[in-house]
């Protein structure tokens, strides 16, 4: 556990962040692997099946993530406060939260897969493959939820190096199944899948042995879980409206996906290779925007507004230094990155061309991220929903529709929405943070104090 409310605000930050970008680079290739294995040895058809899915996903599981960032945020500013008790009955809520939300949102996700990508206009070549990789994933939801609520409420009182172990190992036991199931057993998209749920499982398993052997006082101990209501309404009055900023996102994506499933197989495989590579891309920008909702949920309890100011602009610039390497990276090698999903060459250059778009506007998605990683750590998650209401659902779906369509631009419109809603994101990020109003959105109400100790009103 980490106390955010003295020292170097840039060193805290950073030194949080690594271990969670560390962790999410490895989550991330549970995805990235599933996708070269499939394209290289399954097929385009295998690949743009894969990426197909993971929309439904998303979606299906994006209102509950919120609610558990929300959670999060309350128990970085009960253990900011010094609240030991409320951090542990907090802790308590949302393990029991998650666990019934997994069952339901299963069930959900087994009856409505085929029918949501039958929506999306995937096609039927594609579809079975499409839903069995799905329905394997769905059975190993509830584990997952298990494994991520760990993992956020160890962040919460600053605790990111603990997740990242139990990270490299499953990651590395998927990568090693994904072989096992899908080129030794031959058992296609549902081999990658399995291996997946498998991993994550384990990875779950291996968390609360960890808080059992320690007797952490986040363990889990199912005799003496208490659900808070009060505490639960906080976390729903945080959390919701990031969960369905979340759900948004995700109908998004599936909006986006279904304009790109009319453009055919090579298009689809083409945009979910490349969208593996611009996901790994953007780690770094948003675990330091993780990282900052963490130190700013502690000071925000602590009351110490100046540093969560300095604490902002100081993540500002290292994203944005990130974001120019990335770019220059990926504007140089990211034809050989595609290269290493598919041998397609017309894949490979329809996924060069959506990365050689996306890329350049890096510097723009990080300031959008940031600011509003501080306004959830705020407690004020209802303004990044409605930025993402409106760099999404104003700006980038109906311009991948008008550019790609109407304006003939082909795929290439759809790939040029998506930087022109993080540009208006940003815009709209920048407006509410100077109008100042995310300071009186905190869950405590201490006296605001300066770096010396001397108490302030919190204006």
């Amino acid at each position: 556990m980490k106390d955010f409310t003295t020292g170097n605000e840039a060193k805290h930050i950073f030194r949080f962040a690594l271990p969670m970008l560390i962790g999410n680079v490895f989550q991330q290739l549970y995805n990235v692997v599933d996708s070269i294995i499939v394209g290289r040895y399954l097929g385009d058809k295998a690949l743009a099946a894969v990426g197909a899915s993971f929309p439904i996903i998303f979606m299906v599981i994006a209102l509950i993530i919120g609610i558990g960032i929300g959670s999060s945020v309350v128990i970085s500013q009960y253990f900011g406060a010094k609240d030991y008790d409320k951090v542990k009955r907090a802790a308590d809520t949302t393990y029991i939260f998650l666990f019934f939300a997994g069952i339901v949102i299963t069930i959900v996700g087994l009856l409505s897969g085929e029918y949501i990508f039958r929506l999306m206009r995937l096609p039927e070549e594609i579809l079975p493959m499409a839903k069995t990789y799905l329905d394997i994933y769905m059975y190993g939801l509830i584990l997952m939820f298990g494994f991520n609520s760990v993992s956020s409420i160890l962040r919460g009182v600053g605790d990111s190096k603990t997740p990242l172990y139990f990270l490299i190992i499953s990651t590395f036991l998927n990568i090693f199944l994904d072989i096992l199931f899908v080129l030794g057993f031959k058992w296609g998209v549902a081999g990658a899948a399995w291996a997946t749920v498998i991993a994550q499982a384990f990875s779950f398993v291996i968390a609360i042995i960890y808080l059992e052997r320690l007797r952490h006082m986040l363990r889990i101990t199912f005799k003496r879980l208490v659900f808070d209501w009060d505490i639960f309404k906080q976390s729903v009055r945080i959390g919701l409206p990031t969960g369905i900023q979340q759900t948004l996102v995700a109908l998004g994506g599936m909006a986006l996906m279904g304009i790109v499933n009319t453009f055919g197989t090579e298009v689809i495989a083409g945009f979910s290779a490349a969208s593996r590579i611009d996901s790994l891309a953007v780690i770094p920008i948003m675990n330091f925007s993780a990282s900052l909702s963490g130190f700013v949920g502690q000071n925000i309890g602590a009351g110490k507004i100046d540093r969560v100011k300095r604490g902002l602009w100081a993540t500002i610039k290292m994203s944005v230094v990130f974001s120019i390497i990335i770019s220059t990276i990926i504007l140089i090698w990211g034809e050989k990155m595609m290269v290493v999903f598919t041998t397609n060459p017309k894949v490979v250059d329809i996924g060069y061309h959506y990365l050689m778009i996306v890329s350049i506007f890096y510097v723009a998605f990080a300031v959008m991220f940031c600011i509003n990683g501080l306004l959830r750590g705020a407690g004020a998650a209802i303004i990044p929903m409605y930025i993402t209401l409106l760099s999404l659902w104003i700006v980038r779906i109906p311009l991948a529709y008008l550019l790609s369509r109407t304006f003939g631009m082909g795929e290439a419109g759809i790939w040029w929405s998506i930087p022109l809603g993080w540009l208006m994101g940003a815009v709209a990020s920048i407006l509410y943070y100077r109008l100042g109003n995310w300071k009186d959105k905190s869950v405590v109400k201490p006296a605001t104090t300066d770096d010396d100790g001397v108490a302030t009103d919190m204006v």
